[in-house]
């Protein structure tokens, strides 16, 4: 008998003030996400091997590589979210590590940050080692976004570590989890109305930020207004949630997409926004390119009478819709003992 360790990261959906939770914005002006975590997740096992190999692969990228214990990980492109965590629990034998996730990389549900939790969760887990959200999410930013280089916003750690129904706020200084205790009622409302497409391709997200951050960092600009608006939004979002004001959701999902286009020229392209619009002429009231943009996940929001029509056109010009159930628990780990 054998003893592994596996984790479960959740995936998130991010309803408004994404791109306000992106430094040197934080930094500037503070920025607040409104997001849930969902029944997808990314997943890690770590089984012991009888040599003192460390062998990692992802079965999304299709990669394999192998290791010896002890070793000091280079960031070269490979593999390297599995490195920086590595170099941070160095391992004292051979172990086969695998990585897998319920959606594409590029999806815009944030699942390249929920990997690292869920890293950071099972290697914590192997070596004892005990972590709150807090300190895994704030660990899992500092090895993206500081040691990696990889630029990007704050809100998928905390989503993935923490888990729930949450509205998020960035500071210099800070950044604050603050769960929203919605009823049964309005949870299941909000699946129920709520439709995923994929658009068929992955992003280039560090372009899109790059541009985003660069023009960030001038003191005014088309940029740095629309994500004072989008900030706006999502607090409207928050109220409106918590009073079941569904068309106004949806009024403001849609106002929240017209600002998010403006942070990138890259943000959409005509396949996108057409995507959008026969969705809209169906019945949609709002929705969003989740994540940085350029591709992934659409996000729609429907009234009850549209849903089908919505479903109906969104197949009709290729596009598969799927649904999603909320998750409320964050990041965890487990042993399983096999043979």
């Amino acid at each position: 008998m054998r003893t592994i360790v596996r984790s479960r990261a959740p995936l998130r959906v991010s309803f408004g003030g994404g791109g306000t939770d992106v430094p040197p914005y934080t930094d500037n002006h503070g920025g607040c996400v409104l997001s849930t975590t969902i029944d997808r997740a990314t997943y890690c096992t770590i089984a012991p091997r009888a040599d003192d190999h460390i062998r990692v692969r992802s079965l999304d990228l299709d990669v394999l590589a192998d290791f010896t214990k002890g070793e000091h990980f280079q960031y070269d492109g490979k593999l390297d979210l599995a490195k920086v965590v590595l170099n941070h629990f160095p391992l004292d034998r051979g172990v086969d590590i695998l990585l897998h996730s319920d959606a594409p990389p590029g999806s815009g549900l944030g699942s390249s940050s929920s990997l690292i939790v869920a890293l950071i969760t099972a290697l914590a887990e192997w070596k004892g080692v005990s972590m709150g959200p807090q300190e895994t999410a704030e660990l899992a930013v500092r090895m993206e976004r500081k040691e990696l280089g990889i630029p990007g916003g704050l809100q998928d750690q905390y989503s993935a570590a923490f888990g729930g129904f949450n509205w998020i706020e960035f500071n210099k200084d800070e950044n604050l989890v603050m769960p929203l205790r919605l009823p049964r009622s309005i949870r299941e409302e909000l699946e129920y109305r709520s439709i995923l497409v994929y658009v068929g391709r992955t992003r280039l997200s560090a372009n899109i930020l790059n541009e985003q951050i660069a023009e960030t960092a001038k003191a005014t600009g088309t940029v740095v207004e629309a994500l004072h608006e989008t900030k706006q939004i999502a607090h409207e979002m928050r109220r409106a949630i918590l009073k079941s004001d569904w068309d106004r959701w949806g009024e403001l999902l849609h106002q929240g997409w017209v600002h998010k286009k403006k942070f990138s020229s890259k943000m959409t392209d005509a396949h996108i926004d057409a995507l959008y619009d026969a969705a809209r002429k169906a019945g949609a009231s709002g929705g969003k390119l989740l994540g940085a943009g350029g591709g992934g996940f659409l996000y729609l929001w429907c009234p009850a009478d549209h849903k089908q029509d919505v479903v109906r056109e969104l197949r009709a010009q290729g596009g598969e819709p799927v649904g999603f159930a909320i998750d409320m628990e964050g990041a965890r780990a487990w042993r399983v003992k096999e043979k």
